[in-house]
């Protein structure tokens, strides 16, 4: 009986050790609690904290934009979940109208490759934008709307873009213009501008777009620079001049000739056959060409004996549709010998030449359009922004040139496994007596661009385009006459 009543005590002796131990955990605890509520209290106010905060706020956006991890905050950063049914005072609930708006243009890059499947090969009304375009569109509109920089209706917007590329082709300088939210205050009378404000100081403490926007872009999508404009401001008609760049590979041009060539479109003439005509929209076909180029680049094919990447660079005033496909195909028949420089000539005369002759379009993979110039507009990425505590330096052209290194270097990769395929490919033994017994295709000859089947010039398009609208004119009459008749009846 003595074990049992040892253990006993021993047991009790332990739960006391124990229940003693825990109320010193707890009055530690206590004083714990109490000095971290001290030193918080000073960290509030301290100036150095709120300095940070304020930082923090700009590179986050104070209107709940998103932020590197790619949650919504407001505050400095700080999350704040809101309850289920809790509700907002009536002075709490701010309205689209109630922020402060910036009218801003922004110069954005694009790789078309990928918009290559979205564009609609079937005839489309011309009025309607490409579909690729519209992707591309859609694309910065949800980031647009991911971030709040945008609220409420688009037509509100004012937006507006400089250039209609077609599918599949790239930009590095498209710009388009819009209102979006901006750091600065409303000010206090606003005379029913619905918080439009274009501060005297845009650049300082402004949201930075460049950085918000291309954290939530798909890779081949970038913002590549921002900048305020007048609200009169439209990037399409204020623009003053587009320039394009067309690449391709020498491939034994005659590069001379096609130089020669494209100097005839320097200059103010009617590009009617060089373009795909839209009669219905389009009534003007002259167009102002200001500068005309070819020169090498530094990009070559060794294992195809040096072969070099050239481009064409054309610049005017504004273009038509296809107008420079249309333009770089006639100059590689010139370039390839089938055609004289002077065919150019012809094609511009179009007293001469009414009608377009048939001819297939340059590819729109090489087509850049390179830059759109404004006056007044100086376009800018974020300066460097230094964080206070961790002394980490954000800046959003850094971020830009790294990313657009890494995409650089991923389409290298890409080149290397393609030629090393291709090497693969020329170990292949080959048997020639198959070849040799099978008959050969006679290789199509050219037929030249002036002795080719036309299509319907401008005159004669007008005319059917007449003709539709008097036919649907008397159909919709006819079908109101029977409607009429048989309410009578």
């Amino acid at each position: 009986m003595d074990q049992p009543t040892g253990e006993i005590a021993e047991s009790l002796h332990l739960i006391t050790s124990l229940q003693s131990q825990l109320e010193s955990l707890q009055i530690r605890v206590k004083e714990l609690e109490s000095d971290n509520a001290k030193l918080s209290s000073l960290v509030s106010n301290c100036c150095c904290h709120k300095a940070e905060e304020n930082i923090l706020a700009r590179v986050s956006g104070s209107f709940g934009l998103v932020d590197e991890r790619g949650s919504s905050n407001s505050n400095g950063g700080k999350s704040r979940k809101k309850k289920e049914n809790q509700t907002v005072p009536d002075d709490k609930v701010r309205t689209e109208h109630q922020y402060s708006k910036i009218y801003v243009a922004l110069k954005v890059m694009y790789f078309g490759q990928r918009f290559f499947g979205f564009a609609s090969e079937s005839q489309m009304d011309p009025t309607v934008e490409i579909e690729c375009l519209n992707f591309l569109q859609s694309e910065i509109f949800k980031a647009l709307d991911k971030t709040r920089l945008i609220n409420g209706d688009k037509k509100n917007l004012q937006y507006s873009r400089c250039g209609r590329t077609d599918k599949g082709v790239s930009s590095v300088g498209q710009v388009i213009s819009l209102f979006l939210r901006s750091n600065h205050k409303k000010p206090e009378q606003s005379n029913g501008c619905s918080g439009e404000f274009v501060p005297e100081e845009p650049y300082e403490r402004e949201i930075d777009y460049v950085k918000i926007l291309n954290k939530v872009l798909p890779k081949d999508i970038r913002v590549m620079g921002w900048c305020p404009a007048p609200t009169e401001f439209s990037a399409r008609f204020s623009c003053l001049s587009r320039e394009y760049k067309y690449f391709f590979w020498n491939r034994d041009l005659n590069v001379v000739a096609m130089e020669n060539a494209g100097k005839k479109f320097v200059g103010e003439h009617d590009f009617r056959n060089f373009c795909k005509m839209d009669a219905a929209n389009v009534h003007n076909y002259r167009r102002h060409i200001t500068e005309f180029e070819i020169f090498p680049c530094n990009e070559r094919l060794r294992q195809f004996e040096g072969d070099q990447l050239w481009a064409v660079k054309i610049k005017g005033t504004a273009f038509l549709w296809h107008q420079v496909r249309c333009m770089v195909a006639v100059l590689f028949l010139i370039g390839q010998g089938l055609e004289s420089p002077n065919v150019v000539d012809a094609l511009l005369d179009v007293d001469r030449t009414p009608r377009k002759p048939q001819y297939r379009i340059a590819p729109e993979i090489p087509l850049v359009l390179q830059s759109c110039k404004f006056e007044g507009l100086r376009f800018m990425c974020s300066l460097a922004l230094y964080v206070l505590r961790s002394f980490l330096c954000v800046d959003a052209r850094q971020a830009l040139h790294a990313h657009l290194e890494m995409e650089c270097r991923s389409y290298k990769l890409l080149s290397a496994i393609f030629h090393d395929a291709l090497l693969s490919c020329s170990l292949v033994e080959n048997d020639d007596s198959v070849l040799n017994s099978k008959t050969r295709k006679k290789a199509a000859s050219h037929v030249p661009l002036m002795s080719r089947p036309t299509e319907p010039s401008y005159e004669e398009r007008c005319i059917k385009l007449n003709s539709r609208a008097e036919e649907q004119k008397a159909y919709r009459l006819a079908k109101s006459r029977t409607c009429s008749n048989k309410a009578r009846s």
